[in-house]
């Protein structure tokens, strides 16, 4: 790895240089592995610790198949879908990995003892398989974490709707918390080239499904002038929402749990915030229990910051907690974007405030690739910057993932794979100048 590494690292080296390279017989991974699936049985959620079931293992390196290719990974991030993975919920991922160990030989790789995890990554191309001619050694990439196969008509005119679509890293094997990861060239986008390793690793999955799920027409399709509900609006996802939503004329209005965590909205230009830790909203009476007078409540407050209005979309991605409560302040003909469901997938709400005043709930997961791309673009145009507030070691990601799953972190936490430090893989230092503040946005506070 040390070759690859001093490679990557040289300002002399060439395309072939990189293909040259020898590939090692394995690498370091950060997996769970399968005869541990259990071993969480019996706790709550908030007690299952991802320190315990995350481990830094030496594993060989996958097969390169048509169509896709090994990258060494600079620098990655965790997701809530790492976090998921570590702590065996909503179910196992290895059963993902099982049935997708079915469908064909090649796929058979993926079914393993172990499950390398992660689903966003920033470094170089080392090899590609048969079939890739828009890719080759030695391109510096970011990846989004869309698999597909695209043997079905279903999935032709949106990617995101093969019924063989599937999310890297989490539904597959050989994700991006590892030294190698095994991607479709079709995940390959340029990376943002005035961005660090690790600060153009955060970005990928929260930035594209933001984007999806707000912008694209497959999502809400907001425009200049909505009044866009954004919950968590500082969070890893929420971030990137507040952030479209600024770009493109709309009206975020954050709602956030703490004053920090307000005056980062209003560092990206927020003004319209509601902290409901502070304002004590409690949409549940009990477990079984929610309180329409909270709802109103919190229109009510809603209508205080936009003059009157009501909300045209909302960014959902809390889910059961706050469902009820996002049908509920959207506008007659208002869209309710749903993706996630941090705080329970079981939604509860009251039918009569949606059906009667015609509006939409729309589904929204990941992206397609022209939707990644786009995301992309935007972060390496400078309209849209990453939010890393933290960055951790390979070793450490056990910890990176405890963090997120006890929302100890702000906006996203990277994570250094083959980088020896923060701060390398900078090229456009003049563009890097004029974004500097928004980038370590997150890193100031």
């Amino acid at each position: 790895m040390k070759d690859i590494l001093d490679a990557i690292q040289s300002p002399e080296s060439t395309p072939a240089d990189i293909a040259a390279l020898p590939i090692p017989e394995s690498y370091r991974a950060i997996t769970v592995h399968k005869d541990e699936t259990e071993m969480f049985a019996g706790l709550e959620t908030r007690d299952k610790d991802p320190r315990k079931s995350i481990h830094l293992d030496e594993v060989p390196v996958p097969e390169l198949g048509p169509g896709e290719a090994l990258v060494a990974v600079m620098a990655s991030s965790v997701n809530y879908n790492s976090v998921w993975t570590s702590i065996f919920e909503p179910l196992s991922t290895f059963g993902f990995l099982e049935r997708y160990g079915r469908t064909n030989e090649l796929a058979k790789r993926h079914d393993l003892p172990y499950h390398i995890i992660g689903s966003d990554l920033a470094g170089v191309v080392l090899r590609t398989g048969p079939g890739v001619n828009a890719w080759q050694p030695g391109d510096e990439v970011v990846a989004h974490c869309l698999s597909v196969e695209l043997e079905s008509s279903d999935g032709h005119n949106d990617t995101m709707l093969d019924p063989e679509q599937r999310i890297w890293g989490f539904e597959t094997n050989f994700g991006g918390l590892a030294e190698i990861a095994l991607v479709k060239s079709n995940q390959l986008m340029p990376k943002p080239d005035h961005l660090s390793w690790e600060e153009a690793a955060a970005p990928g999955l929260v930035n594209s499904t933001a984007y999806r799920q707000l912008v694209s027409r497959n999502g809400a399709g907001m425009k200049q002038g909505d009044n866009v509900l954004i919950w968590g609006a500082s969070g890893g996802l929420g971030s990137y929402a507040t952030q479209f939503a600024l770009a493109g004329g709309a009206n975020p209005i954050c709602v956030v749990s703490s004053e920090q965590k307000a005056d980062i909205c209003r560092s990206m230009g927020a003004e319209a915030i509601i902290d409901r830790s502070a304002e004590g909203y409690r949409f549940w009476k009990d477990e079984q229990t929610q309180d329409p007078k909270e709802w109103k409540r919190f229109g009510k407050r809603i209508r205080e910051l936009t003059g009157g209005e009501d909300i045209d979309i909302v960014f959902e991605h809390p889910g059961r907690e706050t469902f009820g409560a996002s049908v509920f302040v959207t506008r007659k003909g208002g869209t309710i974007t749903t993706c996630a469901s941090t705080s329970g997938y079981m939604h509860e709400y009251d039918n009569r405030y949606l059906w009667m005043s015609l509006k939409r709930i729309i589904g929204s997961h990941f992206a397609n690739y022209r939707e990644a791309w786009e995301a992309n673009r935007l972060i390496a145009k400078g309209k849209i910057h990453p939010t890393l507030s933290k960055v951790y070691s390979l070793e450490d990601t056990g910890q990176a993932a405890y963090d997120v799953h006890r929302n100890l972190h702000q906006g996203k936490v990277g994570v250094l794979c083959m980088a020896p430090e923060e701060g390398l893989g900078v090229r456009d230092h003049e563009k890097r100048a004029k974004h500097l503040d928004a980038i370590n946005r997150f890193r100031n506070i």
